[in-house]
Formats: C-alpha cells, structure tokens, sequence
C-alpha cells in the first residue's frame, strides 16, 4: 500500500483538481509519517508546504504572548469534562487548553515527571501541578496562547525566550 511518505507526483504549474498520482517505484515507504499524518485531525492535514505555510503564519498572527509570574497560574479540572486539564492566567478568566508539549514544559517548571501526571486523571494531575506552581520558587514565564477557536497554551518560556515561528522553515522565500 502507498502512503504519504512516497514521492508525490504533480504537475507544478497546475492547480491540483483531484486526488494525487503516487508513483510507488520511487522513495521510500516510511510507515509512521503517514499514520501519524492520518491520525491527525482534518485541519491539521496539509497536501502542500504552502498549505502548511499559509495554517502556521495563520497561528501566528493570532498567538499573543505575555509574561506572568508562575504562582499566579490556576490549574483547573472542570466537573462538566473530568478529562480537561485548563489553566487560567493572571488578568483572564478565559480557560486555556495546555497542549502535550506545554504541558511538559510547565511540568518541568515545576518538577514533576509529565509522563506520570498524564496518566492521572485530570482532578488529580490538576492538584499535583497547582501544588507544583505555589511551593515551588515562584519565577516569571512567557506563556505563548493561540486562539483559532479554541484557546491554547502553546509554550511556557523563560522571560527573555527568543521565538522561532513555524512558519519560518516552510515559507516560500526561505533560503
């Protein structure tokens, strides 16, 4: 069976008006890109770089970032989804949805292993890392957040914390 990872082939200079020709002669089969990229939800599934350009500078523009300090972050577990894990920042009352990879770097903040609160229910892990931000040395962090219809914490950074957008290595006048 062809997948994702083989070389896809297409006229350049033509709009793509249906499904891709796969030539199966040529690349590599690389199993695990195409079922992670089939695992992937609709919108987060690009046929083209320019696609996948246009979704990241997309983000980009909308993502704010501000400093907080980390004490001040609220961990909360709502009853109406148990499974929800939100923070909620100093000066907004707006749940923010962590995603796996900030939730790891706010786990490291505070030095608990993120691999084990994952497996805790929401309440719990929720508990063990609001605990983690009040007893722990209370520092500044940048917390970057998007909003495309749902809001979410896309990284928590030292202050000072340089950001490299997505968008960069997929734009069209990279060099």
């Amino acid at each position: 069976m062809a997948t994702i990872a083989r070389i896809i082939e297409q006229p350049s200079d033509a709009p793509v008006s249906g499904g891709y020709r796969v030539d199966i002669s040529r690349g590599q089969n690389i199993s695990r890109v195409s079922s992670e990229w089939f695992s992937r939800p609709d919108d987060e599934r690009y046929l083209s770089l320019t696609d996948l350009h246009a979704s990241v500078r997309r983000r980009a523009d909308q993502a704010t970032t501000r400093i907080v300090e980390s004490r001040s972050v609220r961990v909360e577990a709502r009853s109406e989804d148990p499974e929800l894990l939100t923070l909620i920042a100093p000066g907004d009352d707006t749940p923010i949805a962590p995603t796996n990879w900030s939730f790891g770097q706010l786990a490291s903040l505070v030095g608990a292993p993120a691999s084990y609160l994952r497996t805790l229910p929401a309440a719990l892990a929720g508990i063990n890392m609001q605990h983690g931000l009040l007893s722990h040395r209370g520092e500044q962090v940048k917390l970057l957040q998007t909003d495309d219809g749902r809001t979410e914490l896309r990284a928590v950074t030292g202050p000072d914390y340089g950001r490299y957008l997505n968008s960069q290595p997929v734009s069209p006048t990279a060099h």
